[in-house]
């Protein structure tokens, strides 16, 4: 057994494999593996291959890809390990209470600073512009989603994190509903004029992404990623008291599943299903199959102890911070040129973007192992 399997075997009786591996498989299509039903696609022509392309692209506006689920998959599941992990802190001590704070902030403020490091802060370099600088981000969402639910955890009883989870679900549908200002709003979830257009024009510092009406991780719409987040540290704190009788824990990850991800297509009329807006809708539908995957993966590998396949894809979940930075920060492109394009330049259009994509994979896996060999893991 390689030392790699035997570590990640050795932690397996701290934390369960299946969220490090799907916290990893999740990873691993943005950073670049999203690209291989394109390529495929281009050396075979079948339309499954086509039709799983088109699923590698965020939607247009309104409905849902399952490239879509990414991120509300990493906040469900930062959730999750919230939930199982952490407890009120009424009894603390107040230095250890003090020392929980300080974890919460900075944790939500480097977050927010290394996403704007992943937009490349200024894209006009200094002397420094700070109204050029886009300061909401991907990072920066998920930052406030955890700091959030984090609070809510080590202060409220779950009966009353349930209340509030209700009151932000029933809120943000109303505001999206309802809330007009001017010609913003009032029901209007077009990507002009909906009321998280007018509120990202009127109070978002910076810039917006690519100058568009309404940010992608723009201000209001942080009311559904929280969503996310909370409904992940009920999940993990099921997990946490379920965890001794399998087979019951399975079917309720199901039907939680099952549940939501119906609840979110039916009410789709009502209030329609979208990733920007990030909609009530959007949420139990990313909540839904965010927990069908977590269900799948804890049945193969925590109750089927089918592991081996499983550890490549732990091995990007237990770094998967560093990694999504490094999509943005390191040109794996040229580093794949220039250790392969020797055997690539000879190839068809076809095989060349698919070995290209799995050498790109491939080099950043092996960076990943290097630092799990070497119990290297950067955590925020």
């Amino acid at each position: 057994m390689s030392n790699i399997e035997t570590e990640i075997k050795t932690k397996k009786t701290k934390r369960l494999l299946s969220i490090d591996a799907l916290r990893g498989f999740d990873m691993f299509w943005i950073l670049g593996a999203e690209g291989l039903f394109s390529a495929l696609f281009i050396i075979t022509g079948l339309s499954f291959f086509n039709l799983a392309a088109n699923e590698m692209l965020h939607s247009a506006w309104h409905g849902f890809t399952f490239y879509d689920l990414i991120f509300p998959l990493f906040i469900l599941l930062s959730g999750v390990s919230l939930g199982l992990a952490a407890k009120p802190i009424a009894g603390l001590s107040k230095q250890q209470k003090n020392e929980k704070y300080r974890h919460a902030i900075k944790r939500l403020v480097l977050l927010i600073v290394l996403g704007v490091l992943y937009n490349h802060g200024w894209g006009t370099g200094i002397p420094a512009d700070f109204g050029e600088i886009r300061y909401v981000s991907v990072l920066g969402r998920i930052g406030l989603a955890w700091f959030v639910a984090a609070m809510l955890v080590w202060h409220f009883k779950t009966k009353t994190q349930l209340y509030i989870t209700a009151a932000i679900f029933v809120g943000y549908w109303i505001i999206l509903s309802f809330v007009s200002i001017g010609d913003f709003g009032g029901s209007n979830l077009g990507p002009e004029l909906s009321i998280n257009a007018w509120v990202d024009q009127t109070m978002l510092p910076g810039i917006r992404y690519q100058n568009l009406a309404v940010d992608p991780e723009g201000l209001l719409s942080n009311l559904g990623s929280i969503l996310n987040c909370l409904v992940g540290v009920f999940i993990g704190r099921l997990m946490s008291k379920q965890k001794q009788v399998a087979n019951v824990l399975l079917r309720n990850l199901l039907i939680i599943g099952v549940v939501s991800l119906s609840a979110g297509w039916l009410l789709n009329s009502f209030l329609p299903v979208n990733k920007t807006l990030w909609t009530p809708t959007f949420v139990l539908v990313t909540c839904g199959w965010s927990t069908l995957f977590l269900a799948l993966f804890y049945w193969l590998i925590d109750m089927q102890n089918w592991q081996t396949w499983a550890k490549p894809f732990a091995i990007i979940g237990m770094n998967s911070i560093i990694i999504y930075l490094g999509t943005s920060l390191m040109n794996w492109q040229y580093l794949v040129n220039s250790f392969f394009g020797g055997i690539l330049s000879p190839l068809s259009e076809g095989w060349q973007a698919l070995w290209t994509i799995v050498f790109l994979l491939l080099l950043q896996w092996l960076l990943l192992a290097w630092m799990y060999r070497h119990k290297i893991f950067i955590k925020v």
